[in-house]
């Protein structure tokens, strides 16, 4: 299976995004993979090898690329709880400095490198986020509906907050079909409610569902929250939803 790191211009400097596509030379389609907090690593690059292997050309940006091309953080190995303190020590920061504005210049940057790849369709494309990553998939969809067809977030974070510009405010933007995967205790039953409402009143064909017996961060194998069968399930789910609304053109 090809891979490669590529240069993605943006607005504020060159975005190293990692890609991997399908053999054979064919046209496919597209896919945008926003990382968790903890950023591009050997998790981030397997899932994008694991659906590139169902046939979408897969890019994943490194979206702290204004400190440092990926990895930007000091990870081990596996992300245990004695180490997840100084992990977060080193993300919090870079998640803080990554506002909506930013979010929003590359993600336009990211969908026009992504859609002028000779290996990319015609068609739209799907957005996909893990934990802080579906709140940028969300934000890249809402900007961009006339591109995105398909939305999934997994184990989200930051989707329903008190800011005029959360991303469950700006579901009446959405075209695309939207899957959200919560762990336990990922939102509250009342943030739940006022998502799916949001959601309704929009139109939005969506589904939100909470996988049994997760916790935050359930799909990412090198940590301790990882959970086989709900990554299977997530697999389950994110499938589906891009084959409904996905076409190579």
């Amino acid at each position: 299976m090809p891979v490669k790191t590529v240069q993605i211009p943006t607005p504020d400097g060159r975005a190293d995004a990692f890609v991997a596509l399908p053999d054979g030379g064919e046209r496919h389609p597209g896919v945008l993979m926003y990382p968790d907090a903890f950023g591009v690593r050997p998790e981030l690059e397997k899932k994008a090898r694991e659906l590139a292997g169902h046939g979408y050309y897969v890019l994943v940006p490194n979206v702290y690329y204004r400190h440092r091309p990926a990895p930007v953080l000091e990870l081990p190995e596996h992300i245990g709880e004695e180490a997840r303190a100084a992990v977060f020590a080193q993300a919090m920061p870079l998640v803080e400095e990554h506002t909506s504005e930013r979010v929003l210049r590359d993600a336009g940057a990211y969908l026009k490198f992504l859609t002028a790849q000779p290996e990319v369709g015609a068609g739209p494309v799907g957005v996909v986020g893990y934990c802080m990553g579906a709140a940028l998939a969300m934000r890249t969809a809402t900007a961009h509906p006339e591109l995105v067809a398909a939305v999934a977030g997994f184990h989200p974070g930051f989707l329903v907050t008190d800011a005029a510009d959360s991303p469950h405010r700006l579901a009446h933007r959405l075209t695309a079909e939207v899957h959200l995967g919560l762990a336990e205790g990922d939102l509250t039953p009342e943030a739940i409610g006022e998502l799916g409402r949001a959601m309704d009143a929009a139109g939005v064909e969506h589904g939100i569902e909470t996988y049994p017996g997760t916790v935050h961060g359930f799909t990412m194998s090198d940590t301790d929250a990882f959970d086989a069968a709900a990554l299977q399930r997530h697999w389950d789910r994110l499938l589906p939803l891009l084959g409904r609304a996905l076409t190579t053109g």
